[in-house]
């Protein structure tokens, strides 16, 4: 499947979930924001949360700094 993920085309194997996402670029889901198709995916539901052929996704990672 093709999805947008941060503004680039991805191709994704399968129907994954958002955790499987984060687990294969290694970021730890307690560190990320995940939105897909503008919506804000709660932490909780990233193990449920499918993927779909055609999502646009934005992962957001906290940054600490000065």
């Amino acid at each position: 499947m093709i999805v947008k993920l941060n503004g680039k085309d991805a191709e994704l194997a399968g129907t994954p979930t958002v955790l499987d996402l984060l687990e294969s670029k290694n970021l730890p889901p307690e560190t990320v924001v995940v939105e897909i198709n503008m919506e804000i995916i709660p932490a909780d539901n990233y193990g449920s949360t499918q993927i779909n052929d055609g999502d646009h996704l934005e992962i957001l990672r906290f940054v600490g700094g000065g």
